[in-house]
């Protein structure tokens, strides 16, 4: 691709964050090297580096926006493959407390898939690339920095075999999830640790996928019995493919939905609307149920470092880690690629300290406050519910309120929580004069 001034750049893992990371870096490096512990055949199937494969994935909208803008026709292949798409709010079926949110369409695509299909489909985009390769079964263990320290210069790594070597680097971006170790290695290079935030929210869901003859509502391809401050159970019924579908339950602080069968049927049974109980009585387990464990949302502060080395970034989970009931993460990865487009676009190495106050600003603030909003809601969770955070969540009950009648106000809602507008879009005229209508929500 015309118009490459650096020689090569590493990516460390290859998940999704590292597959739209590389597939951006592309655009400017001569090669483009993603390392990854798993062996990354484009063959269907989970992988060991992906604990939360098994469970519901969806792109928002704005997550698919994006991958369409760096992958022309990619939705059309994931929906040749078995994935699903739709509008996010005419065809995903919203429960909250038991009542249906408004019902319309909101122009905002979503694509439902199951983890596998996702990941391959892009990866082998990716891997189309003629200056990208794949250096799979090798694990990274450490960064080389130049003399002085100032700068990464390339990666240490040992390979399935445990043979080690050093790959020479122009650029490296950290893709490795929220169990990165880049924290570790710059600390033992003299620098400073980037501030960590955690709200602990003890999140378990249980996944079982299933054979259904229809979908438990119809017309729609997921169902979402949202988990809210009085009913925190919740569950997902999503169709991935055909007749198959990924149907979740899932609960919080050490509420844990079970593995077992009868047990699993059990906590579907709780949940605040019968749908995806009824049609799971009626459908074929296809599989047994896997759990997954989420402790704490996690986001690591690097914009607010005051000193960072050149040649090193980093994206996706390892620097923030989010609630994964909301869906959020793949997409702010998404956005995350194009911040780092902006910033490799440039004249010379991009400014460590610069990217991470843009990353900050155009990519996770908006998603990171969401959620903090929202998990503070549930009161066994501990964090700092400041005045600021009390009136959103104040607004935020209001406006949902107005939504399970007011399908306009739906869409809005629909349009912050899929990433395609900022949440002051809430507080429009428009908005709040749909709530001043109701006058059992006014302030």
């Amino acid at each position: 691709m015309a118009g490459k001034k650096w020689r090569r750049a590493v990516v460390l893992g290859g998940s999704m964050a590292g597959l739209l990371v590389a597939r951006v870096l592309s655009e400017v490096y001569d090669e483009v090297i993603v390392v990854d512990r798993d062996e990354l055949a484009d063959l269907p199937g989970h992988r060991r580096g992906v604990p939360q494969g098994r469970h519901v994935h969806g792109l928002l909208a704005r997550g698919q926006q994006i991958a369409e803008e760096l992958f022309p026709g990619i939705t059309a292949e994931l929906v040749a493959s078995g994935a699903v798409t739709g509008d996010m709010t005419g065809n995903v079926r919203w429960i909250m407390d038991g009542e249906p949110m408004g019902d319309s369409h909101s122009g905002l695509l979503t694509v439902s898939a199951d983890r596998p299909t996702l990941e391959r489909h892009v990866r082998a985009r990716v891997r189309a690339l003629a200056n990208v390769r794949f250096q799979d079964r090798c694990e990274a263990t450490g960064l080389r920095f130049s003399p002085d320290g100032g700068r990464v210069t390339g990666v240490r790594t040992v390979d399935g075999a445990g043979r080690g070597t050093t790959v020479d680097a122009d650029m490296v971006v950290d893709t490795m999830g929220r169990g990165s170790r880049t924290g570790r290695w710059l600390t033992e290079a003299g620098w400073s640790v980037a501030e960590e935030e955690r709200t602990r929210i003890g999140l378990v869901y249980t996944t079982r996928p299933y054979r259904l003859a229809a979908d438990p509502s119809p017309g729609d391809f997921s169902l979402d019995i949202v988990a809210t401050a009085d009913n925190p159970r919740g569950g997902i019924c999503a169709r991935v493919d055909g007749d198959r579908h990924l149907v979740t339950a899932y609960g919080i602080l050490g509420d844990v939905p079970p593995t077992d069968p009868e047990g699993f049927l059990t906590f579907l049974k709780s949940l605040p609307s019968p749908e995806i109980y009824e049609a799971v009585t009626e459908g074929e387990p296809l599989d047994d149920a896997v759990s997954h464990r989420f402790p704490t949302s996690l986001r690591r502060r690097y914009e607010r470092l005051e000193g960072f080395p050149a040649g090193l970034l980093i994206a996706g989970d390892a620097v923030c880690s989010f609630n994964p009931t909301y869906g959020q993460g793949m997409t702010v990865a998404a956005l995350s690629a194009l911040v780092l487009r902006a910033h490799i676009a440039g004249d010379g190495l991009p400014d460590p300290l610069s990217y991470f106050r843009d990353l900050a600003r155009d990519a996770v603030d908006e998603a990171w406050q969401q959620a903090l909003v929202n998990d503070l809601g549930f009161p066994g969770v501990e964090g700092p519910r400041t005045p600021e955070v009390l009136e959103v969540q104040d607004y935020i009950g209001r406006l949902l309120t107005v939504a399970r009648e007011n399908s306009e106000v739906m869409a809005a809602y629909a349009r912050v929580i899929s990433l395609t507008e900022p949440f002051r879009t809430l507080r429009a005229p428009q908005v709040r004069q749909a709530l001043d209508l109701f006058p059992q929500v006014r302030a």
